[in-house]
């Protein structure tokens, strides 16, 4: 970490520490403890978020509403240096911002229990609830494209034309099954055209982690704005599904272990449904169920994608690593379809 970045901030890193911090993959994440206060600093991935000027646009734009209109809500906005601005460049090391660290709180990496689930489910619905009337046309797109899935049904189909041919005949049997529920996309296409879906603010990347606790387990707030855009609410439902259902991650190899628990099904429904109950259409409530299709589905195309192209955008730890996740992903998918039945039956949204 450049010393000018601490400077910025008016601290002198002689009376202060400063240790890594959280789990992310995307930003290099620093705490910073001082004397009198504890801090959080991040380093903004350029390769990811192309214009980080959008991000601090974004959370600008969100923590006036939210003052403004909700003052009672925890928002965590980011500490304005020396000069006056929420985000700072050095030449040569990138763009970094500063957060207050939220004393008595603190995060997870995994889901737990379906009580954890809830709280989570209830405060992204909150943050969505809470930003209704909104201009949603004043967000920048931080990453344009990011859960639209037709692009990323488009970008596997022209890599099936383009890709490592070796790849593409090794991966056959997963292709066949992925192209076989392409309908998934169809539907997706149905949402984009039908009036009754709306645009609203939406996180879009609601794993736990991003989510603040207290000391009794209740949620506080969310946090990490970044990928903050116009969006449907199937992004941030299907992205907790996929990331809550089962108690093993995208990494599990040993794919016996994967699994859709349906106590975890239910609380993230109805925690996301406590909140947003009278935001929802009557067309969208219905569209539960689908989220969680929705987001496991693309992820297993982005991943096959990738491995299809050489594994040039997520890279690759091990040889087949990102065939593994995709195998991951459509086993999670076609789990949760076996039991849509069910899953339907035990969460009442009247």
């Amino acid at each position: 970490m450049p010393k000018s970045v601490l400077a910025a901030y008016g601290l002198d890193e002689k009376s202060l520490k400063v240790e890594a911090f959280g789990s992310g993959l995307i930003n290099n994440t620093w705490k910073v403890i001082t004397a009198g206060n504890e801090y959080i600093l991040q380093k903004v991935n350029h390769a990811v978020f192309k214009e980080p000027e959008h991000i601090a646009n974004n959370i600008r734009l969100i923590g006036s509403f939210l003052r403004s209109h909700h003052p009672h809500y925890r928002f965590i906005g980011p500490v304005a240096n020396q000069d006056g601005s929420e985000m700072i460049h050095v030449n040569g090391q990138g763009y970094f911002r500063m957060f207050p660290f939220v004393k008595g709180s603190h995060s997870k990496d995994v889901v737990e229990t379906p009580g954890q689930a809830y709280e989570a489910a209830a405060q992204f619905g909150r943050f969505t609830k809470l930003l209704h009337g909104f201009d949603i046309n004043k967000l920048k797109l931080t990453i344009p494209f990011f859960h639209d899935l037709t692009l990323r049904y488009q970008q596997f189909l022209k890599a099936l034309e383009k890709g490592n041919k070796d790849r593409i005949h090794e991966s056959d049997a997963i292709i066949g099954r992925l192209i076989a529920k392409a309908d998934i996309v169809t539907e997706y296409n149905s949402i984009k055209s039908n009036p009754k879906f709306k645009l609203r603010v939406t996180h879009h990347d609601t794993k736990i982690s991003n989510v603040l606790f207290d000391k009794n387990g209740k949620g506080i707030c969310v946090i990490d704005l970044d990928t903050v855009m116009p969006g449907y609410f199937i992004s941030d439902v299907g992205d907790m599904m996929r990331t809550y259902l089962s108690h093993v991650s995208e990494e599990e190899t040993e794919f016996e272990r994967i699994e859709v628990r349906d106590e975890f099904y239910k609380a993230i429904v109805e925690g996301y449904y406590t909140e947003m109950k009278d935001e929802l259409t009557s067309a969208e409530k219905k569209y539960f169920f689908y989220a969680g299709a929705f987001m496991i589905y693309m992820q297993a195309i982005r991943f096959l994608t990738d491995y299809l192209n050489d594994d040039v955008y997520y890279g690759a730890k091990y040889p087949k690593h990102n065939l593994m996740r995709a195998k991951n992903q459509l086993i999670l998918l076609e789990r949760l379809l076996s039991k849509e039945e069910q899953l339907r039956a035990i969460v009442d949204l009247s």
